[in-house]
């Protein structure tokens, strides 16, 4: 009678154990790490055959991500990405990563930052005018930013690394507001081609602040992608191009 009690006793220790090992394995949304987020320093204007000094602060919520796997940037002249250069960056510490260049003429260039951290890659844009080059959009791009914009909206498109025709490109945007991912919010992709035809594509929010689309770009050139966010407090856009091969 005794080893029988001995034995049932064992055997409830047993189960207790392995109830307790699989709430532990049970993941949770608190493990969702948080995005990425990249604010890129670029100069608006700077002068031809003068060092410029570009820079990225790599943020993972309020840290300073110093162990980034690759940052790197990479320039061209508008309309001659397949020119483009790319220049390794140096790792400052407390997340800032900056690099040094010079443009040898006149003209609107871009500078974009491909950072790869922690298993998430992210890759914001910006322009700068060298001499007395003149943006052929800047006034349409005035006009269509011409509103006071929503006060800890944080915007990050990740551009495809590589757009092709005949196949679906991913179009993601990680959206936050006050530092908090953006969730049950519409989202939509305006998609305008080369020739200014535009279609529409929606997101589907995949995790947390995450939204992303599959669209098939019909022929290659360069496309304006506008970012529409829309719920019933804010209506938000922000312009980005692509390049499709």
């Amino acid at each position: 009678m005794k080893r029988f009690v001995i034995f049932m006793l064992g055997v409830a220790m047993l189960a207790v154990v392995a109830a307790c090992g699989k709430e532990e394995d049970v993941p949770t949304d608190a493990a969702l790490p948080e995005p990425l987020e990249v604010e890129l320093t670029v100069p608006e204007q700077a002068e031809a055959n003068e060092p410029v000094t570009v820079s990225a602060l790599v943020m993972q919520g309020n840290e300073e991500v110093e162990d980034a796997t690759e940052v790197e940037f990479e320039i061209w002249e508008e309309g001659k990405k397949d020119d483009s250069i790319h220049v390794e960056s140096t790792n400052e510490k407390k997340g800032i990563y900056s690099a040094e260049t010079t443009f040898e003429q006149d003209g609107i260039y871009h500078v974009q930052v491909h950072v790869t951290a922690r298993g998430m890659h992210i890759m914001p844009e910006k322009q700068i005018r060298i001499g007395e080059a003149q943006a052929e959009s800047e006034a349409e791009a005035t006009d269509h930013h011409d509103h006071e914009a929503t006060e800890g909206l944080a915007i990050h498109f990740v551009q495809p690394e590589e757009a092709k025709t005949g196949s679906e490109t991913e179009l993601m945007t990680h959206v936050q507001l006050e530092g908090k991912a953006l969730e049950n919010t519409n989202i939509r992709y305006e998609i305008a081609d080369p020739a200014n035809e535009i279609q529409w594509a929606d997101t589907e929010e995949t995790k947390p602040g995450e939204y992303i689309a599959n669209y098939n770009f019909p022929k290659a050139g360069t496309y304006k992608v506008t970012i529409h966010i829309e719920n019933d407090e804010l209506h938000e856009h922000e312009e980005h191009t692509v390049e499709v091969k």
